[in-house]
């Protein structure tokens, strides 16, 4: 459990929201989002600060490097889902992407981009964001599940993944693109893969009969098996409730496979066993940022980078404001 992977990143970024909200704009596509009539919207704000504040505690307690920033504004309501518009990679390479939806185009902060350049080996940024003017889209490790290991990038097609951009980004980066169709119970395309499929050291979570193309579904699990990964597979109850939307980190005692309450809640105790062979599960209760249609892994942006100092002598995780 505690051998190093290339799959497992050391840290992450959050981002800790002070004026949240499910945003309108992009609920036409995301049938993962919800509302919360019963709640005053500054209540709304006030619950998903303290779910950032938790999960940002609980995994620096776990010895996972949190670097939380705030945002403060009234107009970026999806900025506490930062992996969506940067990624960053092994070698020193960090890539920017172009956001389907113009109310999330301004949550691209230099500051974190100045960050990482500070504190890790950055040999290069790629910002791909000039595509949004052609229409081109490509949201991050939303759209794009990474294999580190296999070096493929799976991407379920969607307003929001641009086979063009994708091709692209595999080129740059070196991997595998691996496209595929995938669907809701009501036949609509799911619209960010890390909804459907986490992929671990020794594991990979993935809802498969949400692949229609039998062929294709196949062929996915054999390149995951291939690499020799167990594939745990997930059933659209299980999807819906955020169970494919985890991630894993490596903590002070080896690796830890990140998911929401709810998502722990809809697994079996035989797929809990099978993920805790490699990995330790830990979960977040964060139901009021999971209205806006995304969960735990989408609240993190992993950091594949390499230390420009001992990790012990920086200051890892501060909270700048209470509550």
């Amino acid at each position: 459990m505690k051998r190093l992977s290339v799959q497992a990143p050391k840290g992450v970024v959050m981002i800790r929201p002070h004026h949240f909200g499910p945003n309108p704009m992009t609920a036409k596509d995301n049938a993962f989002q919800s509302t919360d009539e019963a709640r005053k919207p500054s209540a709304i704000a006030t619950a998903a600060f303290d779910e950032v504040t938790r999960m940002a505690d609980g995994l620096s307690a776990a010895g996972v490097a949190v670097h939380l920033f705030e945002d403060e504004t009234m107009t970026r309501p999806d900025s506490v889902f930062p992996n969506n518009w940067f990624s960053t990679h092994s070698g020193g390479h960090v890539a920017i992407y172009p956001m389907y939806s113009e109310s999330r185009q301004s949550e691209r902060r230099a500051d974190i981009i100045e960050m990482l350049k500070n504190e890790y080996r950055v040999q290069d940024v790629i910002d791909y964001s000039g595509l949004e003017k052609d229409g081109v889209y490509l949201e991050g490790t939303g759209a794009m599940v990474l294999d580190h290991i296999g070096r493929v990038a799976y991407a379920a097609r969607s307003n929001r993944t641009n086979e063009v951009a994708l091709e692209r980004f595999c080129t740059h980066f070196n991997f595998e693109p691996m496209v595929f169709g995938a669907v809701d119970r009501n036949g609509n395309s799911i619209y960010h893969t890390n909804v459907l499929m986490c992929i671990g050291t020794d594991f990979a979570l993935i809802g498969t009969s949400m692949i229609p193309d039998a062929a294709r579904r196949q062929e996915i699990c054999a390149r995951l098996e291939e690499t020799g990964r167990q594939v745990i597979d997930l059933t659209i109850d299980q999807i819906e409730n955020f169970a494919g939307n985890a991630i894993e980190l490596d903590g002070a005692d080896g690796r830890v496979v990140v998911m929401s309450a709810r998502a722990l809640a809809s697994l079996r105790p035989d797929q809990v066993k099978a993920i805790e062979v490699s990995a330790r599960v830990l979960a977040f209760d964060v139901p009021t940022i999971e209205l806006a249609g995304g969960s735990v892994r989408c609240m993190l942006a992993g950091v594949h980078l390499s230390r420009r100092e001992p990790a012990g002598t920086q200051k890892l995780y501060a909270a700048t404001s209470d509550r």
